[in-house]
């Protein structure tokens, strides 16, 4: 059995003036207040999700 790679996400930047389509992403992503961590899947989808909000958030292989 192989083990899935995971992504780490920190919110270090607020959503509060970006474009709804930004929050709903961070939403997504199980963020939503500066400093809260998830740990994620590293899959294609995730990973174009964390490009799209990649000034708001710290991320760790």
């Amino acid at each position: 059995m192989t083990k899935k790679k995971q992504v780490t996400v920190r919110q270090v930047r607020s959503g509060i003036c970006q474009i709804e389509s930004v929050k709903a992403t961070l939403r997504g992503l199980g963020l939503g207040r500066i400093g809260r961590t998830r740990t994620l899947e590293d899959t294609a989808a995730v990973r174009g999700m964390i490009a799209k909000v990649n000034h708001l958030v710290e991320v760790k292989e």
